[in-house]
């Protein structure tokens, strides 16, 4: 993991969950991870087997010059490249699998900016694992940044992070003293994309 925001979100979704697959939505409790909030992002499956946005939050509609809620996930991606990130999404959710996607994003331009997704499987009240909680952080910082909007991503990689690997953090969130950490190198390929190893913290 490269970014701070997608450390720091992937060490509070797993001390939630404690030994479960996944926490519910209704423990994740947004003063615990206040100043990420900007960067999170959390997706839905619908009955229509659609994965849209729940919420998104402010940094991250401002990436893309437009609100997210209620918009297709496939949708900030290019092309046919949607079909696949929505796959994705979905085994996320079908097999309580976090995973790291990398991306670079693209303005009308022709900018462009390294990003790095965390997707990590979320409940929803009743138990049914139909979200994800997600955080998208830039990996670099140009001046047009915020100000010029990406117009679409295009998927560069995929990891999936090593969730049995302990790490300490700078304090516990509910019961949980210890959190895992993302993985090492797999040579396997998802869908169209291609697992690279995680990097700085992978």
């Amino acid at each position: 993991m490269h970014s701070r925001t997608t450390m720091e979100l992937f060490q509070y979704w797993n001390a939630v969950r404690g030994e479960r697959d996944l926490p519910r939505r209704d423990e994740i409790d947004p003063a615990h991870i206040r100043a990420l909030l900007p960067d999170l992002f959390i997706l839905q499956r619908r009955a229509s087997g659609d994965i849209c946005f729940r919420l998104a939050g402010t940094r991250l509609c401002a990436l893309f010059g437009r609100e997210l809620r209620e918009q297709h996930f496939s949708a900030l991606w290019s092309g046919s490249e949607g079909d696949g990130i929505t796959r994705t999404a979905d085994q996320v959710m079908r097999q309580c699998t976090p995973m790291l996607l990398y991306g670079r994003g693209a303005t009308e331009a022709g900018d462009e900016l390294d990003l790095e997704l965390l997707l990590a499987p979320l409940a929803s009240s009743d138990g049914t694992n139909d979200r994800v909680l997600g955080a998208l952080s830039a990996l670099a910082r140009p001046a047009w940044l915020h100000m010029t909007p990406l117009t679409h991503m295009v998927a560069t990689g995929l990891s999936v992070p090593d969730i049995a690997r302990n790490l300490p953090i700078e304090r516990p969130y509910g019961n949980a003293a210890s959190v895992a950490g993302s993985g090492g190198r797999n040579n396997r390929k998802l869908f169209h994309l291609r697992i690279l190893d995680g990097g700085k913290g992978g």
